[in-house]
């Protein structure tokens, strides 16, 4: 099982876990960072990777959760990134297959950024063609901290194995977790190259670079990594 904070337009690391996974848990209740990948990601311009980010009220709220943080819309970043996307991809093959969608997702109005974060994740798992048992761990009522409360939300699901990012190799007490039965396995991502705009191959954008430069076969360039 995977247990991944969710993210804005995430990149194909997430997905990897997401379709190698047999349950997927958001961890939606931990603090919020603000220079994270929360509420921002990166897509390709003809400079090289440019930010697209979803701004979020900070003042009176250090320290929030997540699932509290909610979206300012002081300023009309829908339309920054709207336009920011249509801009860069102009000449993308399937841009017009994919960014109505996208579109219209975000242009609804939303308080709380997680919502926003996993209805866009829904959305392109259906573009990568595969579905998985989605859970958040806010409505698990499983407490603890660290190493502790994510063995123990992989107890509640029955889960015989855990798999994670390599970034967590520096914290994650795996001795917890081989001495419960339940097996570590580090995701060790080889990032796929695919036909893409603007230049030379730049790995680690959104995943909505190769959605927008493959359409369909999406799903065949992340099933390879998989």
């Amino acid at each position: 099982m995977v247990i991944l904070q969710p993210g804005f337009l995430p990149w194909l690391g997430f997905f990897d876990q997401m379709f190698r996974s047999d349950v997927f848990v958001y961890y939606d209740d931990v603090q919020f960072d603000k220079h994270g990948w929360r509420n921002r990601n990166r897509i390709k311009s003809p400079s090289g990777p440019a930010w697209v980010t979803i701004p979020v009220l900070h003042s009176s709220k250090h320290g929030q959760r997540i699932l509290d943080a909610e979206i300012d819309y002081q300023q009309n970043w829908p339309r920054k990134i709207i336009g920011a996307i249509r801009q860069n991809y102009a000449r993308a093959p399937y841009v017009a297959d994919y960014l109505p969608e996208l579109e219209a997702v975000l242009t609804k109005t939303w308080r709380f950024l997680v919502d926003i974060d996993l209805a866009i994740v829904d959305m392109m798992c259906r573009w990568l063609s595969f579905r998985r048992p989605l859970f958040r761990s806010s409505e698990l009522g499983i407490e603890g901290d660290k190493s502790g409360r994510l063995l123990a939300i992989c107890q509640h699901f029955s889960a015989s194995k855990y798999l994670s990012g390599n970034a967590a190799q520096d914290y994650l007490d795996t001795g917890l977790f081989l001495d419960a039965g339940i097996g570590v396995e580090w995701q060790n991502f080889n990032h796929p190259t695919y036909p893409q705009l603007h230049g030379d191959f730049i790995p680690c954008l959104s995943a909505l670079d190769l959605v927008l430069n493959v359409g369909s076969n999406s799903n065949s360039v992340l099933r390879g990594n998989a």
